[in-house]
């Protein structure tokens, strides 16, 4: 093992969402801040949407998947007992290069669902509680938008003007109204105007591969240059391979390999895990010791359990007049949360959102598009299936809230390793009951609303595959040691220094994309740790 650093005041695991905002708002206030990230730095330039071949990188070193990317900065994923697939990026900015922006913040009912509807158990936290923090994190990544939808309380301003809906918005919108159902222009991280220093959005269509232009807000282009300016050390190419822990039971620092595959440690005072609900229990139960047999701050049994994806089902309207939908940002046009809040007489507890995703390049609707529907047939049909296809169809997510369930969980695999021997993480998830219902009833809704617009066929996939994006629940928030892992401020109660800060604390998923709830939670953390560092 290599020389041992200096002790930093903290050490955080994670360059990605929430590691970039913790770290932004501890360095602002004098801690000395050291980041340890598995992968490097991707200058914007290089993004892959900037060049004509974006829909192969997609497909390819790209692609959402670790385990198809196949990257050195990548670990293998054991998902052969999922259906769905845990989706990732490793580098400075996370899986945040690789999202689409959509930023819906959480709604105050999703703090409160047992108390509410009966199901799961309640944040320690409310609404109120983060709004300070939602808000701060909106100027911070700057957000696209407009005030005033009736779904959420007041918000503050948006920083830019909402990004335009064009003629694929204006559609679907037509058909919500003529249902009579709630729909917004979506909360976006991605700028209209100039902000910042950082350019606004050109509208070229491949949010997901990396923003060229900085207009999307991945924290490599928000969060992390401000940090570093504030005297923050970021260490890239550093694979965390344990957590270690003093003769007092408190965390001291993390054994990690460096960029020439040496082993090296870093010390600290605290130490805060943000690897995402995958690498952090992971991480977590990879540093077991005689003190902590069954991985790190585990007494409750609960790390890597009550995993969350948001499943999603896609229904695909098909169009006689063209709805360009490729041009724009993909995952971004409008939402409806009609269909949000518990009903039971649908049949499930609990709600889903509608996002409008726009349509797909001509490669991957050549290849059968988010439908599902299959690929364009080669020979005399060929023009004729792909012109009526490219440009001329809506995308309707339907993404349900997934409840947690406890053998929904992250393991480490028996035989599966990284490059450097560490071993891998397994996935084991089955859908709900709840879940699939709940799918159901959004794919026919959405067909209804598609219809309404105008499509002449639906065209239904009953559930998106790979889907993973958003992985939570693995090492959730709570008052009780006994059915939690962290406190309200993201410390373990089995390590009174050790903090978790990523979409692993949260204990449920909501119905809308998790980021802008995870930074907010991350600088409420934050904001809790300084205090308690100052007395």
């Amino acid at each position: 093992m290599g020389s041992r650093d200096d002790i930093a005041d903290v050490v955080i695991v994670g360059a990605g969402a929430s590691g970039g905002a913790f770290a932004w708002s501890l360095a602002e206030a004098g801690f000395g801040v050291v980041c340890l990230e598995q992968g490097g730095w991707v200058e914007p330039r290089d993004y892959a949407s900037g060049r004509a071949d974006w829909e192969i990188a997609k497909l390819s070193y790209m692609h959402p998947d670790p385990n198809v990317r196949g990257l050195p900065q990548d670990y293998p994923v054991n998902d052969d007992d999922s259906p769905i697939t845990p989706l990732m990026y490793n580098a400075v900015g996370g899986s945040t290069i690789h999202w689409s922006a959509h930023f819906p913040r959480f709604r105050p009912s999703d703090f409160r669902v047992k108390s509410l509807d009966g199901v799961a158990d309640d944040f320690p936290m409310t609404y109120s509680d983060l709004e300070p923090y939602f808000d701060a994190n909106d100027r911070i990544n700057g957000i696209a938008g407009m005030t005033g939808d009736p779904g959420y309380p007041d918000k503050s301003d948006r920083q830019t003007p909402p990004v335009p809906l064009g003629k694929l918005g204006e559609t679907i919108a037509r058909g919500f109204d003529k249902l009579g159902w709630h729909w917004w222009p979506s909360d976006s991280a991605i700028l209209t105007e100039p902000y910042d220093g950082r350019a606004a959005c050109n509208n070229c269509g491949p949010c997901e591969l990396g923003c060229y232009r900085k207009a999307k807000a991945s924290s490599d282009v928000t969060y992390w240059p401000k940090a570093l300016a504030k005297g923050a050390v970021l260490k890239t190419w550093s694979r965390a391979k344990e957590v270690t822990v003093g003769a007092y039971g408190l965390a001291d620092g993390v054994v990690y390999y460096d960029a020439d595959g040496r082993l090296q440690r870093q010390r600290a005072r605290a130490v805060v895990v943000a690897c995402n609900g995958v690498g952090t229990p992971r991480l977590l139960l990879n540093s077991a010791s005689g003190r902590f047999p069954s991985g790190l701050a585990n007494s409750s049994g609960l790390v890597g359990k009550n995993l969350m994806f948001h499943p999603y089902s896609i229904v695909m309207g098909v169009f006689d007049e063209r709805m360009d939908g490729y041009m724009g940002p993909g995952g971004c046009a409008i939402m409806s949360q009609e269909f949000y809040e518990t009903d039971l007489s649908r049949g499930f507890v609990r709600g889903y959102t509608f996002q409008i995703a726009r349509s797909s390049g001509p490669l991957n609707t050549a290849l059968g598009g988010l439908g599902g529907y299959g690929p364009v047939p080669w020979g005399a049909e060929h023009h004729r299936v792909m012109k009526e296809r490219f440009a001329r169809t809506i995308a309707v997510a339907v993404i349900g809230e997934d409840l947690p369930e406890r053998h929904n969980a992250v393991t480490i695999d028996d035989e599966m390793t990284d490059d450097h021997g560490i071993p891998a993480p397994k996935i084991s998830y089955t859908m709900s009951e709840n879940s699939a219902r709940m799918l159901a009833h959004g794919s026919e809704k959405a067909t209804l609303a598609l219809e309404a617009a105008g499509a002449k066929e639906a065209l239904v996939n009953p559930l998106l595959r790979p889907a993973g994006w958003h992985l939570m629940g693995t090492a959730r928030m709570g008052a009780d040691p006994e059915t939690s892992v962290v406190d309200e401020s993201g410390r373990a109660h089995d390590v009174e220094n050790l903090y978790v800060i990523d979409g692993s604390i949260l204990v449920t998923g909501g119905a809308v994309n998790p980021t802008s709830t995870i930074q907010a939670l991350a600088l409420y953390a934050a904001d809790r740790f300084k205090t308690r560092a100052r007395r």
